[in-house]
């Protein structure tokens, strides 16, 4: 005999799924030494550019026959920089054991997120006439309007958070000043002026001079851009690629309308036409 159990949801709690915004760091090398005077070297001037940002470790690209890594030590330098390492993905079987020891998770595999991607798409795609006629005989009852309701309040609820608008900031830049557009693009409706520096995880969009520091994609971006209406930059940068002053702009860009993306490992200055 089938026997049908009252259920009790708990009063206190409720677990569901979340996707979270997290930061990569993509380790290259086991030289920890190294690897915190490249860090230190490239946020010396914007030490507060993590904010306590949840971290995943991916060891991908070390080689087959690295070192050992002490992730005890990687995480105390990251922590000292306001990341909080989390989980670590890719790597050898050594490298994983150490990474638990020191109190990491492993991170869902890709490819094992592309495989549970194409179940879901097969599971959606259209049914097979046989199967659209039997699902036919025992289609299910029409929704409620109190159950409808609920369904939209709960998918409401799981939606994501929309994504900020770009941070348009009106008056000059000055030397000294510094502006993050964290998320989501900046927008300079003046100039920017030499010493100053202006840094979007999105696009960098300045309708006037750029005449100071500009960085695009700053958190791994690389489809990120920087448009100014006039280039005289101190340094361009988009996802980690930079370029100079030392390196004089090309004649046909300087203090011209111009676009900058990245191909490849090559930033790309070309002039905006009408």
């Amino acid at each position: 005999m089938t026997v049908a159990l009252a259920g009790r949801a708990p009063a206190t709690f409720e677990i569901k799924s979340a996707n979270l915004p997290l930061v990569a760091l993509l380790l290259k090398s086991t030289d920890l030494s190294l690897l915190e005077a490249e860090f230190d070297e490239r946020f010396a001037e914007t030490p507060n550019f993590f904010e306590d940002d949840p971290l995943v470790i991916d060891l991908s690209p070390l080689a087959a026959n690295a070192g050992d890594v002490d992730f005890g030590r990687l995480a105390a330098l990251l922590k000292a920089r306001r990341m909080a390492p989390i989980a670590f993905k890719g790597g050898t079987e050594r490298h994983a054991v150490a990474a638990r020891a020191a109190g990491l998770v492993a991170a869902p595999d890709a490819e094992m997120q592309k495989n549970a991607v194409q179940a879901a798409e097969k599971e959606a795609a259209p049914p097979s006439p046989k199967s659209a006629a039997r699902a036919q005989t025992r289609q299910p009852p029409a929704a409620t309007p109190a159950t409808a309701a609920e369904a939209n309040r709960e998918a409401a609820r799981q939606a994501p958070p929309p994504t900020p608008g770009a941070l348009v900031i009106h008056k000059q830049v000055r030397s000294g000043q510094q502006i993050y557009a964290k998320g989501r693009d900046l927008v300079v409706l003046t100039t920017v002026n030499a010493g100053a520096e202006v840094i979007a995880d999105g696009h960098v969009h300045i309708y006037g001079s750029l005449r100071g520091k500009a960085i695009a994609g700053a958190r791994g971006n690389t489809e990120a851009r920087i448009f100014a209406l006039s280039l005289e930059a101190e340094l361009i940068a988009i996802a980690g690629t930079y370029r100079t002053s030392e390196t004089p702009l090309p004649p046909d860009v300087f203090g011209q309308p111009t676009q900058i993306r990245l191909v490849g490992e090559k930033l790309l200055m070309e002039p905006l036409k009408n």
